[in-house]
């Protein structure tokens, strides 16, 4: 049978809820196959004990409870062997046992067993498991060998050994099994067959034992009428009764007796060694303490293992780090030069890599859309994570289920926790099967209310959509430390970069101050030239032949375009010295004034005006505002020669930098390989002939909106026109000019 999900998730049965609320740590019974006592704190009066006991046999324990050395235990460690034991009339033999809780001292008896001397189980481990475990070179290996040795150790007829995934569900690495026994190799059990309170007993007690899955529980008696049953914490007691769900499932298994070992790891729940029988099987405690040493010692190897691997996966990924950080660090720090770094993907083993900086993205390898791209970032940039990643994002994040192309998996780094700067790696879908021991979603309720586990465990199959392989730890951590070192070059760029700008500063203001002083000073001697030559030519017009009469004009004319020059120089070194005397300006009267204005310049002219309704109110010097204003619609004027008629249009801009005008015209327009050349110091497009000029007035533009903390742009096509606006902020603290030749939303 088989199944398709969208999710990577085992189906949860909602009746198992009552599972993790059942009081497995304080059941009032024990298995029947054994004997408990229950003390006070000081040893010496008994408070309870399990319904099996016969008089003198209680008394012979009692007795020699009081002369020994119990009530010096410490709570919450774990049993201490007090020996083997003999009383009875036909002296049996107990291996005891004993704990202390917060309130209790636990005493356990069970069967003993003759040992072996040196051929004993603890022994065999050591001399001859131990270097086979040693000389494994995978933890496959390890487990196989692990599932071998249990195996030969317990006598129980299958052993199996499984780790637990991210989700809990148990996934078989390793099995030894005998013959007439079910396989479970590669199959995968669900979490909710070890409900959560069942694992952290694991983790507290690594050792269980169910030595008959028929067995009739054995009550514990109360002789303290203060207590109940529930009151005593048999957490750690090896004869605690388990589950009556569980026996019902090991019966529905085929399996009457079974024995789990523990395989903790950094106090977690990694795994389980289970052994499973179909007849009932009783281990003593030597073979016990083998079992439990076993699995200490498959822990050690898988956490050596898994230490070794992880190092390793390290220095790799530091070695792809190391040529990221190079690669910018030979540059000028921008993170969009990361999408041109070969090892980028490499990283983190991706399909497809983006760079996203706030409205821009940058991207390599197969990537979703850069509108989905960007939506991610924000919600990345949202969580207020340094670093995110997630193995089946649409389960994390919802737009991703309507998004055919968004991949399964992805891990993100923000740079910046104030802008969207975001990189991210994307992994694809990886379509798996699962088989599971049987379909985990035939647990049921009977009529009496109580849970009952799935009878049937055969192989049973689903299709796991929506995942891709999991990031590794490693991975995770690195793209951490990738982080802090992009962010290190970051800043020290941005210290080189003010570096730079306070020169720059420096240097600017010398050269507005010499840029002010040689325009002032060439004022005059312009005028005399222009002026020698009028008196040369009223003086002298009778003795001049026609060709130095034009030479004359032609000087003149140099000279008059050269004071131009030097006035339009003036007018813009003073642009970066004169105080801003900012106060609301009515854009809409401005702006009616210049068109007016302009219109009786050019009276023979046909001029389309076109003016948007309403404009908003700028917070501007007014004096300064005008004449950026006027620029930008003489430029429309003057370059809209030849058209019949003209069109000139102004539109009032709003964007959340701030407010504007945009000036559309129907010229000559330009050329965008040349749009970064129109806002310098005399910088021309247009020949002097066809259009007269210093080349000066944009840049003035641009001086006056910088001030201002706003931007200008610019957008043209040869023959089809031209449009040119700014913005400025819409309060009085100037933010950094953000200058660009295209407009957001250009063609």
């Amino acid at each position: 049978m088989s199944s398709l999900l969208d999710t990577p998730r085992a189906p949860v049965d909602p009746d198992l809820s009552a599972c993790h609320a059942e009081p497995i740590r304080v059941p009032g019974a024990i298995q029947p196959h054994g004997r408990l006592l229950v003390l006070d704190p000081s040893a010496r009066h008994p408070v309870a004990r399990s319904d099996n006991w016969t008089a003198p046999a209680l008394e012979a324990a009692l007795a020699r409870l009081h002369s020994g050395t119990a009530a010096t235990l410490a709570p919450g460690a774990a049993p201490v062997s007090l020996g083997v034991w003999g009383f009875g009339q036909v002296q049996e033999r107990w291996d005891v046992s004993a704990h202390r809780t917060e309130r209790h001292l636990l005493v356990e008896f069970e069967p003993a067993f003759p040992t072996d001397g040196n051929d004993a189980p603890i022994y065999s481990l050591t001399r001859v498991f131990l270097p086979r475990l040693q000389g494994a070179d995978s933890i496959n290996g390890l487990a196989q060998l692990a599932a071998t040795e249990m195996k030969r150790l317990s006598g129980f007829g299958r052993c199996l050994v499984y780790r637990f995934d991210e989700a809990g569900h148990g996934q078989v690495l390793a099995e030894d099994t005998d013959p007439g026994y079910d396989s479970y190799a590669g199959h995968h059990f669900p979490a909710d067959d070890i409900p959560q309170q069942a694992r952290a007993l694991y983790v507290l007690n690594h050792f269980r034992q169910i030595a008959d899955a028929h067995y009739s529980p054995v009550p514990l008696r109360i002789d303290d009428r203060s207590l109940a049953p529930a009151d005593i914490d048999l957490s750690q007691a090896q004869l605690r009764s388990v589950s009556p769900a569980h026996l019902e499932y090991m019966r529905n298994m085929g399996t009457l007796a079974s024995m789990s070992v523990s395989i903790v790891i950094e106090g977690r729940l990694w795994g389980l060694i289970s052994c499973h029988d179909h007849a009932p099987r009783f281990i003593g405690v030597s073979t016990r303490l083998a079992c439990e040493h076993l699995g200490q010692l498959l822990a050690l190897q898988i956490q050596s293992k898994q230490a070794t691997s992880q190092v390793t996966e390290r220095l790799a990924l530091r070695q792809h780090t190391l040529d990221i950080v190079a690669h910018l660090a030979d540059s000028d720090g921008t993170l969009s030069l990361l999408a041109e770094v070969p090892t980028l993907l490499h990283f983190a083993q991706a399909s497809g890599a983006a760079v996203v900086r706030d409205e821009d993205v940058w991207s390599v390898g197969d990537v979703p859309p850069d509108g989905a791209i960007k939506d991610l970032a924000n919600w990345v940039a949202g969580l207020g994570v340094e670093v995110f990643h997630s193995h089946q994002l649409a389960q994390d994040y919802a737009p991703a289920r309507a998004l055919p192309d968004m991949p399964a998996g992805v891990l993100a780094v923000s740079i910046s926790q104030v802008h969207r700067h975001v990189i991210l790696w994307f992994r694809p879908e990886i379509v798996k099967t699962v088989t599971w021991a049987g379909n985990p979603r035939k647990n049921t309720l009977a009529a009496d209310g109580r849970i009952h586990p799935r009878r049937s465990f055969e192989s049973w199959q689903e299709s796991i959509r929506g995942t891709s392989a999991p990031w590794s730890a490693a991975e995770v951590a690195v793209a951490g430390e990738l982080r802090q070192a992009l962010i290190g070059i970051v800043l020290r760029r941005a210290e080189e970069f003010a570096e730079v700008a306070h020169e720059l500063a420096r240097v600017n203001k010398e050269l507005e101050a010499f840029s002010y002083t040689v325009s002032h000073d060439l004022r005059a001697p312009m005028r005399h030239i222009a002026g020698y030559v009028d008196l040369v030519v009223e003086l002298e017009r009778k003795a001049l032949s026609e060709r130095a009469l034009r030479y004359l004009g032609n000087v003149k004319d140099a000279a008059a375009y050269a004071g131009q020059l030097v006035d339009a120089l003036l007018d813009f070194s003073r642009m970066g010295r004169a105080a801003l005397k900012q106060r609301p300006v009515d854009m809409q009267v401005l702006l009616q004034d210049l068109v007016h204005e302009l219109s009786r310049q050019e009276p023979e002219r046909r001029v389309q005006w076109s003016l948007d309704p309403a404009f908003p109110e700028l917070l501007a010097d007014p004096l300064l505002l005008q004449m950026a204003a006027r620029n930008y619609l003489s430029n429309a004027l003057k370059y809209t020669r030849g058209r019949d008629p003209a069109h000139i249009a102004v539109r009032a801009i709003h964007r959340p930098e701030g407010d504007g005008i945009e000036v559309h015209d129907n010229g000559v327009g330009f050329k965008m390989e040349y749009a970064g050349k129109l806002f310098g110091v005399f910088q021309r497009l247009h020949q002097a002939e066809e259009f007269e000029g210093t080349g000066i007035g944009l840049a003035i533009v641009k001086r006056i909106v910088e001030r201002h903390g706003g931007s200008v742009w610019a957008w043209g096509a040869p023959g089809q026109g031209a449009r040119f606006g700014f913005t400025l902020p819409r309060t009085q603290a100037a933010s950094p000019p953000n200058t660009s030749a295209l407009p957001p939303g250009s063609p």
